[in-house]
């Protein structure tokens, strides 16, 4: 009986040990993957440009979209989603069972892509990469969600009211549509209050009527290329 603890105490110890190099590694992988700027390597490779010296400054899918063309910011916005879906799904399989350790895996690529060590921790909205976290954790809520972001854009035509009114209608969802854990229902809502802490330039804009339209990022590319 003794052996057998003997024995079993060293055993526990290694399989600990190996899970908790296993959650460090699998942290690490979200944050750079998150880290990757998408949209400035994007605008770099199509027009030769800094997306950070152009439109809003901001190195998301909305600021591509607007200054380098629609295909551009799709991709953007497609890519940065994956970067919040692949660790998530990642973190699932290799961790089955440990939830908490696919919420932070997700929490973490969100972090990186809004404080991005490529660009000086100067980061996206981290709204795309959200999509991607919760596409994987909360697939009805997300879709709940991208509706209202979709029929905001198409009401307003502004895309940062679309975001601001995804973040809310995702916690409220997640808390009444499905049997989810109270773990993941607060990390959607502290997500969310913090992207709509990142889309405070936009509010401003908004209250001084100077946001930029969906569009007229497309109407100014028409304009330069007729000059």
């Amino acid at each position: 009986m003794r052996f057998g603890k003997i024995v079993f105490k060293p055993l526990k110890f290694t399989i600990i040990k190996h899970m908790t190099i296993t959650v460090l590694l699998l942290i690490l992988f979200s944050y750079l993957l998150g880290s990757i700027p998408t949209g400035y390597l994007v605008a770099k490779r199509a027009m030769g440009i800094d997306i950070r010296t152009q439109g809003s400054g901001n190195p998301g899918a909305a600021n591509v979209y607007r200054t380098v063309g629609k295909w551009a910011g799709i991709l953007t916005f497609i890519v940065d989603a994956f970067k919040g879906f692949i660790p998530v799904c990642l973190a699932l399989k290799v961790c089955p069972g440990r939830y908490g350790v696919a919420i932070a895996c997700g929490v973490i690529a969100i972090l990186g892509h809004m404080w991005t060590i490529f660009l000086k921790f100067r980061g996206g909205k981290g709204v795309a990469t959200s999509a991607g976290v919760f596409a994987a954790l909360l697939p009805i809520p997300t879709l709940l969600a991208f509706a209202s972001f979709v029929l905001c854009v198409w009401k307003w035509g502004r895309i940062s009211i679309g975001s601001i009114c995804a973040c809310v209608v995702l916690p409220l969802t997640s808390f009444f549509i499905g049997n989810h854990p109270m773990s993941v229902n607060i990390m959607v809502s502290a997500i969310g209050l913090l992207v709509i802490y990142k889309h405070i330039p936009n509010i401003k804009r908004l209250l001084a009527q100077k946001e930029l339209k969906f569009e007229d990022g497309a109407k100014k590319r028409k304009e330069n290329e007729a000059h």
